[in-house]
């Protein structure tokens, strides 16, 4: 139960504070977001917690993940935010990463200086120390024997728990990294991923005519599927991996 709870809390963390990156790059252009979510975007919702203004903070059945809704549910295909001027989407979509990011370096630095007392610059520097490694690493499974190295689900939970078991400061580094993973992860150009978004918008520009939102729904669509796919996969490699 340890481990369950440690991996919901520093999951549930760095998404919310990915889909606030979202919610306030949109919020600061204009655009309006009809549900801000934590769970996954095609399960039912079970809680509405409170509404501001035009947006619903909502709770979806399974936990993992979230998004924010550019048009309401059931109405709409998503045109009113695919009009914007491509620099706005483009933003909108990179200010996730770019808070979890953020998170990850707050967190890695409060982690030197609680578990190595460290001040200010010393905490910061291992901070970003910490992220130059990260990212090197996560790049460097990009190759043979990829999915061998990808954990799921099941996989992070058991690394929160570790993590919990070693303290504040261990749990604070695990959770400045799990943030930058998320940040990287979500900017691979894989549809139905910030990454991919983007890559849509540069076809977008280069091909100098919109896609329809039907393609863009597709698109999405196709993305969702093999996503699932993916963790369901690296999922029973996470249990094969602990059974032996």
């Amino acid at each position: 139960m340890e481990y369950i709870s440690a991996f919901l809390f520093a999951f549930t963390l760095v998404v919310i504070v990915h889909e606030l990156g979202h919610l306030l790059a949109a919020k600061a252009l204009g655009v309006k977001v009809y549900e801000f979510s934590i769970g996954f975007p095609f399960s039912p919702k079970i809680a509405t917690f409170f509404r501001l203004r035009e947006t619903e903070f909502t709770l979806r059945l399974l936990p993992l993940g979230g998004f924010v809704a550019f048009s309401k549910e059931g109405e709409g295909d998503g045109s009113e935010y695919l009009v914007l001027h491509k620099w706005k989407r483009a933003l909108i979509a990179f200010a996730g990463p770019a808070f979890n990011i953020i998170l990850a370096f707050a967190t890695l630095a409060l982690s030197a200086a609680l578990g190595e007392g460290q001040g200010l610059f010393g905490s910061s520097a291992s901070a970003l120390h910490s992220i130059s490694a990260g990212v090197q690493g996560f790049l460097s499974l990009f190759g043979p024997g990829l999915l061998e190295n990808l954990s799921g689900p099941i996989g992070i939970a058991v690394a929160a728990g570790n993590a919990a078991h070693s303290g504040t400061a261990g749990f604070l580094a695990f959770t400045g990294m799990l943030s930058l993973s998320l940040a990287i992860f979500n900017l691979i150009p894989f549809p139905a991923l910030d990454g991919g978004q983007l890559v849509m918008l540069a076809a977008e520009s280069l091909r100098k005519k919109d896609f329809s939102p039907a393609f863009h729904g597709a698109v999405s669509a196709i993305g969702m599927l093999l996503f699932i796919g993916l963790t369901l996969f690296v999922s029973y490699k996470d249990i094969y991996r602990l059974a032996v």
